[in-house]
């Protein structure tokens, strides 16, 4: 298919809560070495009670059952709240309006806080934890997909230095104990244009002011990039943090 076709095709899909199955086949990495769902399986068969920030669609969330009978996903994105409502519902879960620096749960109620590319408030995770409380959370750090933007023309993705460095000093300062810290740059491959197109949709802060029209050119170049060589590859950036709440001296 040429690039217009791929394009259109891309530019006419909808976007419902966080499923990038239309991409099967046209972009594959961007997965760390690790597996955050399976670390996040056993740390929710151990909890009480458990937050899980930012959930876009409940997706992820939908998989980790069965969960605590006290269970809260926040979402900050309004189109993402009936996806998660209708499928987390079912599941006991109460699905709040919220963001990372804004949790709409009450002070110390949580036992486990589930953080998964949600923004990362760490003043929050420390209010809303309860003593001894645990903190799991993969961060996508700010070098992350940086080479779509250079070859776009667009600015860089992030206007700040975000990193495992960045967020274990913040944790440390509101007294976290951080007891587990990776980081790493796995490869993120798109096979057509149209993937990247789709990304770029669905990834909204990747470049803020992304349309096809104002990125034409960039977008061509990178077309012709992958008929040439089969494939445009860029590097994420992951992080992954476990951290424990202070256990109050009585």
């Amino acid at each position: 298919m040429e690039f217009e076709g791929l394009v259109a095709e891309a530019a006419g899909m909808p976007l419902r809560g966080w499923d990038f199955e239309w991409l099967r086949g046209r972009v594959s990495g961007s997965d760390p070495s690790w597996s955050y769902e399976a670390l996040a399986g056993d740390l929710v068969r151990e909890s009480s009670s458990l937050l899980d920030v930012d959930t876009g669609g409940g997706e992820l969330l939908s998989t980790l059952g069965p969960l605590p009978a006290r269970t809260v996903a926040t979402e900050g994105w309004e189109p993402n709240l009936a996806v998660a409502r209708e499928r987390l519902a079912p599941l006991g879960v109460d699905v709040r309006f919220g963001r990372g620096d804004q949790l709409p749960v009450a002070d110390g109620s949580v036992d486990l806080l589930l953080n998964r590319h949600g923004l990362l408030d760490a003043g929050e995770v420390a209010r809303v934890l309860a003593p001894g409380g645990v903190l799991l959370t993969q961060q996508v750090g700010s070098a992350d997909c940086a080479e779509i933007n250079a070859a776009l023309g667009a600015p860089p993705p992030y206007g700040r230095s975000w990193n495992a460095g960045d967020a274990v000093a913040g944790l440390a300062a509101v007294g976290m104990a951080v007891t587990d810290v990776r980081e790493e740059w796995p490869p993120l491959t798109f096979f057509d244009i149209g993937a990247l197109v789709y990304q770029l949709r669905a990834v909204a802060w990747q470049v803020p002011d992304f349309t096809v029209e104002r990125y034409e050119r960039g977008l061509r170049r990178i077309d012709r990039h992958i008929r040439a060589h089969g494939e445009f590859r860029v590097r994420a950036h992951r992080f992954l943090l476990c951290g424990r709440a202070a256990v109050r001296a009585d």
